[in-house]
């Protein structure tokens, strides 16, 4: 597996040596093992990725074709976002898969961070699409369109079908993997978005109010756009090598602090490789060293513990004070 060096973390093959200043440290790198569930398999969801594409894929050439056919420049519009949610699951399904990739002498960690990369270009489609949504919306208050109740109502109650059942397929997996939670995002949006436009559809055919559609495509909208701007914001923090949110930095601090023979720590990082999968570096100050079961019983807490299955240690027998510069 192949190393990251964060900070200035030192390569040595041996465990104990004597540096060139005469006092003696004990280096030793450590990884954790990788039996763990880090979460989703990216390979788990293809089957749920490519039915999603199909699926929607089908809708948006129906819901194109019968817009152009009623002369619909809604449906029309709709069919565009529809496609816009098509690419951002092939997105995710292209970074989950390429996540999977075995890594390269170049490429030491292979395409982990794609998946980050995914979900941050999610947010921001998702953001943007909601934004022309809001603006389409506004519009129809000052330029309301004729709308045929029936035929809302019809396509887009197709639509919460399509979009809901989609979104389940990813709804147990957008806890543990932020890729996977962009891409339910992405159809749960739609699926509310369609049963806005189904209510909208009822009020006018019983009561004429043509202003309801665009009230309720608006307030879906802003609760929609509440919840992609966390997604964004957790997605610009893995992508800047911040902590991720599942871990309290201070608990691991205090507990690398605690373990017997640890006088003082320093130099510690955690960041995320991928959406699944988190690293640490550290530096351990240990008068009397450490050995290969005390590493073992460190990486091993790291994971189980805190969910960090990557974790390289440097053991020093004192704090020589050269740390990386910059403490947390």
């Amino acid at each position: 597996m192949g190393q990251h060096d964060h900070g200035h973390d030192h390569d040595h093959d041996h465990d104990h040596d004597h540096d060139a200043h005469g006092h003696g440290a004990a280096h030793a790198r450590s990884h954790g093992h990788h039996h763990h569930d880090h979460g989703p398999p990216p390979g788990g969801y293809g089957r749920r990725f490519a039915a999603g594409i199909a699926l929607n894929l089908g809708f948006v050439i129906v819901e194109a074709a019968y817009g152009y056919i009623a002369g619909s420049l809604a449906l029309i519009a709709d069919a565009g976002h529809n496609f816009s949610d098509v690419l951002s699951l092939a997105l995710a399904w292209g970074a989950a898969t390429l996540a999977s990739s075995k890594p390269s002498p170049r490429r030491t960690y292979g395409y982990r961070r794609t998946t980050i990369l995914a979900s941050l270009l999610s947010a921001g489609m998702l953001l943007l699409a909601m934004g022309g949504i809001a603006w389409e919306a506004i519009e129809r208050f000052s330029n309301p369109a004729p709308l045929d109740g029936m035929t809302m109502i019809v396509v887009a109650g197709i639509g919460v079908i399509i979009n809901t059942a989609t979104a389940l397929m990813f709804a147990g997996g957008r806890h543990g993997d932020l890729n996977i939670r962009a891409a339910f995002l992405h159809m749960a949006a739609d699926a509310l978005l369609s049963l806005g436009v189904v209510i909208g559809g009822i009020a006018i055919l019983m009561y004429g109010w043509q202003w309801l559609d665009p009230v309720i495509s608006l307030i879906i909208v802003a609760a929609i756009v509440w919840g992609t701007w966390d997604l964004l914001r957790e997605s610009v923090d893995l992508a800047t090598d911040a902590v991720p949110r599942s871990i309290d930095p201070g608990a691991v601090s205090a507990w690398l602090g605690a373990l017997p023979g640890v006088t003082h720590i320093h130099d510690l990082h955690i960041w995320a490789m991928s959406t699944t999968e988190n690293a640490l570096t550290v530096h351990l100050v240990m008068p009397d060293g450490s050995d290969d079961h005390f590493l073992h019983e460190l990486t091993e807490g790291l994971e189980d513990r805190f969910g960090i299955g990557h974790s390289t240690v440097q053991v020093e027998r004192q704090d020589t004070g050269h740390g990386c510069g910059r403490e947390a």
